[in-house]
């Protein structure tokens, strides 16, 4: 048995130092120290020895576990620092090659729009409102005067969720909530995403919208036409003209669609404006009596206004965008000029 082991030694020994990499190092001490490795095998021969043989067999044995462990780490590490070396060689490092730069974002024109908006209501006094965008009937038609068989619900192409649930159609539910909440005075603006089953070079089935209204005693339609016309000019720039001309909506009465000089053209007649000089930018009017009964409000002291624009819309005509599915496709070229 001590010849076996003396020959182990030098053929483990012998194996460790031509391992040509790390695998085939491990697989060496596996060979020989592993369960059913050469050593082990050895051992088994142990219980046949004598009471005397054993202590010197004992020791033999340790001493080459142990001068087979050393020789291990040591070729392990000169592995290890042929292959940092191989490493440094083939992953050379050119110094002297430019940086990449890096390429930063920017918001999108729909979110800077919709900044700029809420600041500007926010000089005004108006504070900002949020609401859900799964709606309940009650808020998104009810409320607003447009009962269950009103025609109305036509024009609104509506995602329903079930009878008594749909995706909001407009932000104007936000009214109501904060109606019902709250006392007037109330001034608030309310901007969110909104659904409509509508698809087109100028419509999208998810889009953005923000509300206004002004609750108060004595709130005229001049109030409404003040704080519009200073809106638009701030938004657009000073000196555009604006227009309101009669219209129809069930939560407003009087109502007014709101006409801006056309911002291609300055008012002489283009394409974009249809050769009308102007173009269509809200849809307004004075609040509804029956709103505010639906609020609990007196109609007889309060009164105020309300209004409501496509955000997507005012992008569209501030910064020159002729499809509004540009907003939506995440296009870098079409991003990367704002």
């Amino acid at each position: 048995m001590q010849e076996s082991l003396e020959k182990l030694q030098k053929v483990a020994l012998s194996d460790l130092h031509q391992a040509g990499d790390l695998k085939s190092l491990q697989d060496v001490r596996v060979q020989v120290l592993g369960k059913k490795g050469s050593l082990t095998e050895i051992m088994k021969g142990m219980r046949n020895l004598s009471a005397e043989e054993r202590p010197v067999i004992g020791n033999l044995v340790n001493r080459l576990k142990t001068d087979f462990e050393n020789a291990f780490n040591l070729r392990q590490q000169e592995l290890q620092q042929e292959n940092i070396a191989a490493k440094l060689t083939s992953e050379k490092l050119d110094v002297t090659l430019p940086g990449r730069r890096t390429v930063s974002g920017s918001l999108h024109p729909v979110t800077m729009v919709t900044a700029e908006v809420r600041e500007i209501f926010s000089r005004l006094g108006f504070t900002v409102a949020e609401g859900p965008e799964i709606e309940e009937d009650f808020y998104n038609f009810e409320a607003l005067n447009i009962p269950k068989d009103h025609p109305a619900r036509d024009m609104q192409d509506t995602f329903y969720i079930s009878d008594e649930r749909v995706l909001r159609t407009h932000t104007s539910p936000v009214q109501i909530r904060t109606m019902l909440k709250n006392e007037p005075p109330i001034r608030i603006i309310a901007p969110g995403t909104v659904y409509r089953r509508d698809s087109d070079l100028t419509h999208s089935p998810m889009f953005h919208q923000v509300e206004g209204f002004l609750v108060d005693e004595k709130v005229t339609f001049g109030d409404l036409k003040g704080v519009l016309t200073h809106f638009l000019n701030e938004f657009f720039g000073e000196g555009r003209s604006v227009r309101f001309r009669p219209s129809f909506f069930p939560f407003t009465e009087p109502s007014a669609e709101v006409d801006i000089e056309c911002v291609i053209c300055g008012g002489k007649g283009c394409r974009v404006c249809g050769k009308t000089g102007w173009l269509e930018i809200l849809g307004c009017g004075m609040i509804d009596p029956a709103v505010f009964e639906s609020v609990h409000y007196d109609p007889d002291k309060f009164s105020g206004f309300a209004f409501g624009m496509g955000l997507e819309r005012m992008a569209m005509l501030k910064y020159g965008v002729n499809d509004l599915r540009l907003f939506f496709e995440n296009d870098l070229r079409f991003l990367k000029q704002f």
